[in-house]
Parts: C-alpha cells; structure tokens; sequence
C-alpha cells in the first residue's frame, strides 16, 4: 500500500515571485495525525493547498499513489478531504443538511446513500438535531464541526484542516480536539496554536521560511525550547509541565 502522503522535492513560488514553499519533502502513513506548526507566513496554509491540488509547483506530491495535477485533481480530491481556516467558505446552502449532501449529491450518490453519509457525518461531529438550522444560526464552534461535517461526508481517506480552533472558546476548542481524536483518518492539521497542537497529534513538523526545520515526535520537538524558540515558537503548556 503506498503512504497516504509522499511529497518529493516540492517547491511552490507566487505569482510575484515569492518563493513560498523550498524543497519540501516528507511521507505521512495511513493514519497518522500530523501537525504542521511554524510561524505565521511559514508556508503552512500553501503546503494544504498543494496537497488538494488547488496551487501547483515544482516536485512531486502523491495522495495514495497519485500525483497530484491537473489531470488528477477530480480522483485526487475524492480521497482527500479540505478543511479551509473559514468555515463560512464551506457553508452556503440554507441549511446545515443541505450543506453536508452538498458534495455527495455532485457525485451522483443515490438520494438513500446521501442521506446515510449527512446522518453519519451530522452524528460524527454532534449536530445530529441541528441538521435544518441556517449556518448562520450556528455558533462558531458549531459551524467549524459543521464543515469538518461537510469533508466527512465525502468519505476521505485523509482530511487536511488550516487552523481548525481559530476564534473558538475553551469548551468548543475541547470538543474539536475531542473530534479530531476520534476520526479514523489520516489528518494532517496546520495551526499557529500549538497548545491545541499537542493535545491531539503524536508527530509534529516545523515548517519555518517555507522549508522544512524539524519533523518527529511532537513532544521531542515541542519540548525543545531552543528549536522552537529559534523558529518564533514556544513550547506548549502541556510540555513545559513535562520539562519543569
């Protein structure tokens, strides 16, 4: 079986010439929870994009044996998920439901398989009875469950989430956290809160200038106070206990 994600040698510039993304590389195994963490501007919220097939650059990426281009993006997108920072880009339809078949009725599903896959997707996040409530209506810890809800539905083998906790309160952030744990897929999460980082993922990777600057153990990573310090980062309460 090939690795969820395998990206060789990938580089991705802007249009002005910026280089944003320099000679990455890594592999990510089939169920693995991976954060990337770096400063803002890293080149974190690129790299999510490049692995969807939104941005294209230099190199290679694979999503479960397939390049990533413009060939493959339709096949390449059923087996990866994208959770963008703002969950409101996601959600557009009256109502939450709507929203979450939105994607499996573009895959011409039967109405019985749509219904299935809104009702286990609703369950997944706990929005089971708010299923006819506008997204407006929703707080904002629910409309972020809401569009992890409407990736869910598509049955992903692998979800990629840009800042899932952003805005949220401690309770909603417990319970994206809670989530997150609990889905069977390989997750590749990208966020500045590395707090939130160390609750969920046991393998971290600091992406600092748009390279690469360390990828292993969060907690052998995160504990390091000179690397995470030299990349503009600090080592996470949780870590900090650990090394007191």
């Amino acid at each position: 079986m090939p690795p969820a994600i395998e990206i060789k040698n990938y580089s991705y510039s802007y249009s002005d010439g910026t280089e944003a993304l320099k000679d990455i590389g890594f592999t990510v195994e089939h169920g693995e929870k991976v954060v990337l963490i770096g400063p803002n501007g890293a080149g974190k919220s690129t790299l999510l994009l490049a692995m969807g097939g939104f941005v294209h650059g230099t190199g290679r990426i694979n999503i479960d044996g397939i390049e990533v281009n413009g060939k493959n993006a339709r096949q390449v997108r059923r087996i990866i998920g994208c959770c963008v920072e703002n969950p409101e880009d996601q959600l557009f339809m009256p109502t939450i439901y709507e929203d979450i078949a939105f994607g499996p009725l573009n895959l011409q599903l039967e109405p019985e398989a749509v219904k299935i896959r809104v009702k286990e997707a609703l369950r997944t996040v706990g929005l089971l009875d708010l299923a006819d409530r506008p997204p407006h209506h929703l707080s904002a810890g629910q409309k972020r469950a809401a569009a992890i809800a409407t990736v869910l539905s598509m049955s992903p083998r692998i979800i990629t989430l840009d800042e899932p906790n952003s805005s949220l309160d401690a309770r909603n952030r417990n319970t994206i956290i809670r989530i997150l744990k609990e889905l069977p897929q390989t997750l590749v999460v990208a966020t500045c809160d590395l707090n939130f980082a160390a609750e969920f993922a046991r393998r971290a990777i600091v992406i600092d200038t748009g390279q690469i600057a360390a990828d292993g153990d969060c907690q052998k990573i995160m504990s390091d106070e000179g690397l995470m310090s030299s990349h503009g980062l600090e080592v996470p309460w949780k870590y900090r206990n650990h090394t007191d």
